[in-house]
């Protein structure tokens, strides 16, 4: 890790991993726990619904949250709640009183914590760590989620489960305590606060406003909308385009995540170099055209092997894009803003990704499986050439920052 990046970014990093962790966990011992409680599948969707509903609901509020008010005491505030909701959850499985109405209050307190955790947890990076170093700081943070948050953390979930359905809530609710713990040690800038204090409404069209306002930031939360929605639709059948298209059974569709999540290893190391040697505009450009040919080579491919091969492409592609489009966003973003525009990024990626998911699944349903792939690859050739020529001044934008810095 570069020293420059400092003792404040360390604490962060260390939290955020830790983190990771716990939530990897809870990738797999969440679903497991709701398939114990039901198997109805209107109910099983409900759980996977309420974990993004806050989002929609709660968004764009946790962003003036984090403008407004001390965001380690937010962070660490909110950690507390996270556990405390999951001691719950461990009590009642513990004394055998659990029911599928409880994990999905449970289900949704949590996401509804997560939302104010995440928006203003995404505003510390930009606060400790130089512009120019914003890219290989993303980069690092990025690498937790890949390693311990993909690959680490779920087949730990599901041991721990098997263990005992408590244990793996027990595990997530210890690290979140201690990343709050760990990020409790930073030490932040203050932040410009209004001198009137102004209506909630009133900061939340700030924040909208500005976005618009800003070119680089602008496109850049049009773009994620867009190929979301396409993203969303493709991935929405990638299990059953596994089982039934691909004949490759459960474990071959464990292995197609898997290889996303080494492509993104892979990728992490090279970051670096990318940045040096190529403009962020023209990295994002060759990201944009990578995500439309994987739709295009999933729907034409009905090899196994192939698929494999396509998902590790596309994992480092996903790695180096959101790394990209956050040091983007952090370097243009005033501090002041970083939690409204953050937050306004963050409901255009989890709606869109709704929109895009239920679309899927009505493609899927009228066309057969391999049906969304074709109309993401269609609706995402149609995107790059509509933004082609907005990426340069992305990079233009970036570069400006940067050299306004040094």
């Amino acid at each position: 890790m570069p020293p420059r990046l400092g003792r404040d970014f360390r604490w962060l990093l260390g939290s955020s991993w830790v983190s990771q962790v716990g939530d990897g966990i809870a990738l797999a011992a969440g679903p497991l726990l709701i398939a114990s409680q039901t198997h109805d599948p209107f109910l099983v969707a409900m759980g996977a619904l309420l974990q993004r509903l806050p989002w929609l609901l709660f968004g764009l509020y946790a962003g003036v949250v984090a403008d407004r008010l001390d965001r380690l005491v937010v962070v660490v505030a909110v950690d507390v709640m996270r556990a405390v909701v999951l001691g719950i959850l461990v009590l009642a499985l513990a004394t055998g009183v659990v029911n599928i109405g409880l994990v999905l209050v449970v289900l949704f307190l949590f996401g509804t914590a997560e939302v104010f955790a995440d928006t203003t947890s995404s505003t510390l990076l930009p606060m400790v760590v130089a512009k120019r170093d914003l890219g290989v700081a993303n980069a690092r943070l990025t690498a937790g989620f890949v390693t311990v948050n993909q690959m680490l953390g779920p087949p730990v979930g599901a041991a721990l489960f098997a263990a005992g359905m408590a244990w793996p809530f027990v595990a997530q609710a210890v690290c979140v305590l201690l990343g709050a713990a760990l990020i409790a040690k930073m030490r932040l800038p203050a932040v410009p606060v209004p001198e009137e204090p102004k209506r909630v409404r009133h900061d939340i069209l700030e924040g909208l406003r500005w976005t618009w306002r800003h070119p680089a930031v602008r496109t850049l939360t049009l773009t994620i909308v867009a190929f979301n929605i396409t993203f969303g639709a493709a991935w929405s059948v990638l299990v059953l385009y596994s089982l039934k298209t691909l004949d490759m059974g459960e474990v071959g569709f464990g292995l197609l995540t898997t290889a996303g999540a080494i492509g993104g290893m892979v990728a992490i190391g090279s970051y670096d170099w990318l940045e040096r040697h190529f403009s962020l505009g023209n990295i994002m450009r060759v990201g944009l055209i990578i995500e439309t040919f994987t739709h295009l080579a999933l729907a034409l491919n009905r090899s196994g092997l192939g698929a494999i091969v396509i998902m590790f492409v596309f994992g480092a592609h996903a790695f180096v894009w959101g790394t990209t489009s956050r040091t983007v966003r952090m370097r243009a973003v005033p501090t002041e803003f970083q939690g409204r525009v953050g937050s306004v990024y963050l409901v255009g990626v989890f709606g869109s990704m709704v929109i895009g998911t239920a679309l899927g699944g009505v493609i899927a349903g009228t066309w057969g499986i391999v049906a969304p792939f074709w109309f993401a690859f269609v609706g995402s050739a149609l995107l790059v050439v509509l933004i082609w020529r907005q990426m340069p001044h992305i990079a233009h934008a970036d570069e400006a920052l940067v050299a306004a810095e040094d």
